[in-house]
């Protein structure tokens, strides 16, 4: 094979036994995987906001976050549901640039899968310990999923993901909701059956194993726009939008209907500002039809400490490296008039 093998990294499980979770933390990650869980399945009116930086660059910058996050969320509990999104790794459309934490737990230093392995872990129990609060990642690389598995609250699988087989059974085997996005060409049906594949049983290979998963019913849809065959980005948030993904999920009769909507990607063309009129759109749209207000339980949005982006190896504190991001003001603010549209 024209590549070098570096060394041999160590399994989950390894990984595990020396980062464990300690004192209640397992608790924590169950109490808060069972409230996402009844919101998907309709036992809760709560409404989920998925919220956090495009990447989890700095893990100081990610915990100053969070821990605001947190004081926000005791505010509008009774309404909102939140999970910070901590996404410790990207993908590239060209596969170069930063490809987050994994990767490069330095963005200015060169890759190390071991130590990005380890701080992965690390930013993750911290933001257990300090907050409370279970997070959301991508799950970018399905064999690498379960050195998070027992702390995470929320996976998301991406759009350029989504068609993956492997990415589809492995999300058939996880035991907390996963989002799953519509492709960048748009297709509403390639996400459907990626859903619809999630959420049955299978057998297939698995880090080694002959494995076999038992399906996850709480398998769902993320719509973050898409790109037309010039490159434009489209929306896909509105109501016209809403209303058919709503009959595709009739005509499937999958299992607990849900759509949460990114209101960033395709849906702003990466203009960051917009995501607080596109959230009140959505908002509207879920008062306007009661069977939208059942189907689209959360949102997704990017967010960090300071508005807009800056190049790897800036030196903004909690400003975003990748996409652009709402600054905590802006945020905080949304978050607020959100609650009073649920």
């Amino acid at each position: 094979m024209n590549m070098l093998f570096e060394r041999k990294l160590a399994i989950p499980m390894e990984v595990k036994e020396m980062y464990p979770l300690t004192g209640d933390l397992n608790r924590v990650v169950e109490e808060r995987t069972a409230a996402l869980k009844a919101i998907f399945d309709g036992r809760s009116d709560q409404f989920l906001l998925i919220i956090g930086p495009c990447s989890a660059d700095n893990e100081d910058s990610v915990l100053e976050y969070v821990n605001r996050l947190r004081l926000l969320a005791e505010k509008v509990r009774d309404r909102l549901f939140i999970v910070p999104r901590v996404y410790t790794n990207k993908p590239r459309t060209t596969g170069d640039g930063y490809k987050g934490m994994l990767h490069q737990p330095n963005p200015g230093e060169k890759p190390d899968m071991f130590k990005g392995i380890i701080a992965i872990r690390e930013l993750h129990m911290r933001v257990l310990r300090e907050t409370g609060m279970a997070a959301a990642d991508e799950m970018l690389y399905p064999e690498n999923y379960q050195y998070l598995d027992d702390m995470l609250g929320y996976v998301a699988v991406g759009a350029r993901s989504v068609e993956n087989q492997q990415h589809r059974l492995t999300a058939s085997g996880i035991d907390v909701p996963v989002g799953m996005k519509n492709p960048t060409s748009g297709d509403f049906q390639v996400m459907l059956n990626a859903i619809q594949a999630a959420q049955h049983r299978h057998t297939f290979i698995y880090r080694g194993w002959e494995a076999r998963s038992e399906g996850n019913p709480y398998a769902h849809a993320i719509l973050r726009g898409y790109m037309n065959k010039h490159g434009q980005s489209m929306p896909n948030y509105h109501y016209e939008d809403l209303v058919l993904i709503d009959e595709f999920y009739r005509e499937r009769a999958l299992k607990n209907p849900a759509v949460v909507v990114d209101v960033n990607h395709s849906n702003s063309n990466k203009q960051y500002v917009e995501q607080i009129r596109i959230a009140r759109e959505v908002m509207h749209s879920r008062r306007y039809n009661e069977s939208l207000r059942r189907l689209i339980k959360g949102l997704m949005i990017e967010s960090y400490l300071v508005d807009g982006a800056q190049e790897v190896g800036g030196c903004v504190f909690g400003q975003s490296i990748t996409d652009p991001c709402l600054g905590w003001e802006k945020t905080e603010r949304l978050v607020l008039d959100l609650a009073e549209m649920v």
